[in-house]
Parts: C-alpha cells; sequence; structure tokens
C-alpha cells in the first residue's frame, strides 16, 4: 500500500495539485491521466522519492520493493544487457557482486569465506539462483534475441535499449511497479505482451501512458489529475471516459428528470460491466469492476480540440497505383523494394514496418523525396494532404511568424477572423494565437499540422504517426476524425486502438517485399499467413 497525505505541488504561482489525500493498493493497476503539463510524470517521480513536494506525506509499508521504469536510454552504455535487467533488484546485484568478486579473490581469508556463505544464503532466499535465466526470459518475450543478451547496452538499437529498461523494471516480482509511458517505441505484439503480463501481475502497478488500448487492458482504476486535484475512479480509462462524458452531458441539460439520469447511468454501468470480460484483466483483478459507480465521477475540465477532414470534392475511379516501388537509405542500405499495390474506394490503410523505411515511403508519396525505382500514379481527381512524423521543417525559418500568419499560409481564406476561429477550435485562444512558432511544444506543433491538413480540404490524407506528443483528448478527437473521414487515407500509428478502429487494410513493408492484407488491426496481428509472409520475405536477405 501507498498513503498519500495532504499533498501539494507547485512552481511559483502554477499549482500542479494540493490537498491529495489517496491510497494505492496491492493488486492493483493504476492508469494516471491528465491533460499536458498536468503534472503525471511529476507526481510519479514525487511517489518514487525522485523529487520532493511542497507538502504532505507518502507512506509505504515496509518491507516493500518499488520498480521503477528508467528513462535514460544511455544509462548503461558500458553494462552487459543481462546484467542491466538483474539490476533492476538491486540488492540482489550488490549480493551477486559482492559474492563473485571474493570467488575471484585467490587470497580471499577465513572471513570473507564465511560472509560469502552468508551472501549465498540470503541469495538463493531472494530466487538469485533463477536470476539469470528470469532476466532471459523477461528479454526473449520483448523480442531481444538471445545473442544480444551478453552484449554491451551500445551495441543495441534505441527501441532495443527501451525493452531491456522495461525488463529492468519488471524484473523480480517487485511490490511497487511505476511506469511512465511504458508502451512508448514498443511493437504491438511487445505491448500485446506486457498487457497480458501486467494484467497477471499480483502486486501494485502505477502507469502513466497515453496508449487506451493499453490503459483498457491493465487498469482497474484511474487516477485522474485535474482541477488541481488528483482522484481515483475504479474501472478503465473507456469507463472514465464515457462516463466523464454523459455526466458532463446531463449537467448541460439541467431540465433531465433525475430518474432519467439515473437510468441511463445504471444501463451504461451494466452495459460497461458485461463488455468488460473481454478485457484481458486477471480474474483478481476483475472483481474491482464490480465496484463501478459512474455517480463518483465528475465531468473533466479538460477540452477537446474539433478535428475533422472534409473532402472538397469526390475522389473518381482511379485513387493511387504504386507499382515495384524501391529505395534505399544514404548507405545504400535497402529500405524496401518491389512495393505495389492499389488503393480502391473507402480504403483505410495502416502502413506497418521499420519507422525509417515508413517515414522514407511517406515522403515519396508526398512527393517530397524521389524513389530510386517503380512507379506513382495518383488520379486526376485526388487532393492530398500529409502529416509528417517530423515537422521541425514547417516550423523553421527566418521568419518566425506568429500562429495566425503562420496557418494563414495554407488558407485561402486570409482574413484574421476566420484564422483567429480556426485555431480557436484548435484549443488556441486568447493571446495563444500570438504565440511565436518557434516556442511551441511538439503537440501544439502537431494540433497547427492537422489545422494545415483540414485547411486543404483533402479526400486523400497521408498520417505518419500523427498522435506522437498529444495528449489523451488530442488523441480521441484525431481518431474519431480518422474514423468519419469519407476518402482513402494511409497512416501509421503506434496507439492500438486508433489503428483498430480505423483501417479495413493492412500494409506492412519489408526491405523484401510487401504483405498486403484485407483485415482490421486486431486479425491481423493474430495472423498465421501474415507471419509465413513476413518469414519468406526475411528469408531473402543476404
Amino acid at each position: 500500500m501507498i498513503t498519500v497525505s495532504d499533498l501539494a505541488l507547485q512552481y511559483g504561482k502554477r499549482v500542479l495539485f494540493k490537498d491529495v489525500d489517496i491510497k494505492f493498493n496491492q493488486g492493483n493497476c493504476y492508469g494516471v491521466i491528465g491533460a499536458n503539463g498536468a503534472g503525471k510524470s511529476t507526481f510519479l517521480k514525487i511517489l518514487s522519492g525522485e523529487i520532493d513536494a511542497n507538502r504532505g506525506s507518502i507512506g509505504f509499508e515496509p518491507g516493500n520493493r518499488m520498480a521503477v521504469l528508467k528513462q535514460d536510454h544511455f544509462a548503461y552504455e558500458n553494462e552487459q544487457v543481462l546484467n542491466v535487467v538483474i539490476m533492476g533488484y538491486q540488492e540482489m546485484y550488490d549480493i551477486m557482486q559482492e559474492k563473485d568478486a571474493i570467488y575471484m579473490n585467490p587470497d580471499a581469508t577465513e572471513a570473507e569465506g564465511m560472509r560469502a556463505a552468508e551472501l549465498e544464503n540470503r541469495f538463493g532466499e531472494m530466487g538469485g539462483w533463477n536470476a539469470e535465466s528470469d532476466a532471459a526470459e523477461l528479454l526473449s518475450n520483448m523480442g531481444i534475441k538471445e545473442d544480444l543478451h551478453y552484449q554491451n547496452m551500445s551495441d543495441l538499437s534505441g527501441s532495443e535499449k527501451v525493452k531491456v529498461l522495461l525488463a529492468q523494471a519488471l524484473f523480480g516480482n517487485p511490490d511497487m511497479l511505476l511506469l511512465d509511458e511504458p508502451t512508448n517505441d514498443l511493437d504491438a505484439n511487445t505491448i500485446t505482451w506486457l498487457a497480458d503480463f501486467l494484467a497477471d501481475f499480483k502486486n501494485m502497478v502505477i502507469v502513466v501512458s497515453h496508449d487506451r488500448y493499453f490503459l483498457d487492458m491493465v487498469c482497474t482504476h484511474i487516477v485522474d489529475i485535474d482541477f488541481q486535484k488528483v482522484n481515483i475512479y475504479t474501472g478503465n480509462y473507456t469507463f472514465w471516459y464515457e462516463s466523464s462524458k454523459l455526466k458532463a452531458a446531463q449537467i448541460a441539460n439541467k431540465n433531465k428528470k433525475t430518474e432519467t439520469k439515473r437510468q441511463e447511468m445504471m444501463e451504461f454501468i451494466q452495459r460497461f460491466s458485461a463488455n468488460a470480460s473481454k478485457a484481458r484483466q486477471a480474474t483478481s483483478r476483475k472483481k474491482a469492476l464490480e465496484k463501478l459507480n459512474m455517480e463518483e465521477i465528475r465531468p473533466s475540465s479538460r477540452k477537446y480540440p474539433f478535428i475533422s477532414f472534409q473532402p472538397e470534392r469526390e475522389p473518381g475511379d482511379q485513387i493511387l497505383r504504386v507499382e515495384g516501388l524501391s529505395k534505399k537509405d544514404e548507405n545504400g542500405d535497402l529500405l524496401f523494394s518491389n512495393v505495389s499495390f492499389t488503393i480502391n474506394h473507402g480504403e483505410k490503410i495502416a502502413l506497418l514496418g521499420e519507422s525509417a523505411a515508413i517515414t522514407t515511403l511517406y515522403e515519396i508519396l508526398a512527393g517530397e523525396l524521389k524513389q530510386d525505382s517503380g512507379i506513382i500514379e495518383y488520379g486526376q481527381t485526388i487532393t492530398t494532404s500529409y502529416v509528417p512524423n517530423e515537422n521541425q521543417r514547417y516550423f523553421a525559418g527566418d521568419q518566425d511568424l506568429d500562429l495566425i500568419n503562420w496557418l494563414r499560409q495554407y488558407s485561402e481564406n486570409k482574413e484574421e477572423q476566420f484564422i483567429r476561429g480556426f485555431l480557436g477550435r484548435m484549443l488556441f485562444s486568447g493571446e495563444e494565437v500570438y504565440k511565436k512558432s518557434s516556442v511551441l511544444s511538439g503537440g501544439e506543433k502537431v494540433r497547427c499540422m492537422m489545422s494545415k491538413a483540414m485547411l486543404a480540404h483533402p479526400n486523400f490524407v497521408l498520417l505518419d504517426e500523427p498522435t506522437n506528443h498529444l495528449d489523451l483528448e488530442s488523441i480521441t478527437a484525431l481518431n474519431e476524425a480518422m474514423r468519419d473521414f469519407k476518402g482513402n487515407m494511409i497512416f501509421t500509428s503506434h496507439d492500438h486502438q486508433l489503428t483498430q478502429t480505423v483501417a479495413n487494410r493492412i500494409i506492412e513493408i519489408t526491405p523484401y517485399g510487401i504483405i498486403d492484407s484485407l483485415m482490421d488491426f486486431d486479425d491481423y496481428l493474430k495472423s498465421e499467413n501474415a507471419q509465413e509472409q513476413r518469414e519468406k520475405l526475411m528469408s531473402k536477405a543476404p
């Protein structure tokens, strides 16, 4: 158990939260949500002891061990991968190092020999005899091949380092597990494995995440940081979100009869409880969902941007034909080859593959980069809009424009009133419209790029990781806009729920060809045929 009493934190005049009195209990998984800047990561740092609050106290049960997901991917460059994982249980690792040092010393004294025996006994009680095999199993489950287990961290790619640090946090069955954005840079299979692992995890988990699918899979409770308060609600993210929306609508409609309100609430709870069985929560955690109570949830103060892609014209018969496309990177390494597909009306394609290859393909499709070989043919009626993963070039330059003049570049209607109104719908209100483009946050830049895309009125949209840097509210709004869009779309996203609810076709890019499947994302991940095709294509590697 973690007991938080009278907690408060502020920086200058800015209050993040105050008067926080909550308890975290063993066996539950808590998902921490809040708007960008609300203090989610800061709250976890206070719980872990990394930073101090201005006021209040945090109490822990004696003897409980806490593990925290490290954020510095370069902290262990000269350490062996397997040892980095075992370091997650620092006491065990220290004992292992001390006893091994004694054994390696040919001049060890009798007293040191007795000390080694004591350490061996303690090491065994902690499960140390299985430490290497347990660490190796975690790594393998995350897709880190065995031949990398004895390499230094410096030999690993960025995504591999992320997985090792995650394995480090999970190692040794900690009593309390604190995870800040654990799904960042993870592939879909690893995210699913992690969700299953945490669902079966018997101890306490507190996790910050923007991944709605992940939060729904693992969370028994939601910790909402809003109104400068921190409140805990029973249920997963979907329950909190739908309840908050319904409560807000009911409050807005003052004339609604109380009994009707109650009936709506009860029907929703029953419907949610029935669907909860489809989630992968462990049986021990499902009991928490029996306590769902919508009455305790208050409407959120957070706002959702207005995102809507409205095509100016209907597409004709020909949408897009790609034939024999290939491209190598600057070093001459093959990114992809033999990429061929034709897009039909109504298709929304999720593009999968290595990030460098995917981004390169988007730049080629957007006309910003030339392919090495192959043909790209858009229909004459097709109007495209491209939202890139890396957007800095759109905000750099000699002119440091304010938001009004920045967006005016991409709008046919140049009137300030129109531009201000458009920015207002994207949550840039008041004096914020005079912000210089050079000082925008990552999330603000993405919202600007979405505005640019909407003003083009495209019937074909290219979106390369559009959810990066966005908060949950903006991701939800984008998800709905993509789902409701009447044109064609090619997109890539690490947000599982978005991909599952939008895509009706999956194309996976490999260096030696593509896997093209008319199915949704979940079915594709489970497809044996897709796996066979993947293995066949990768067997062509030299």
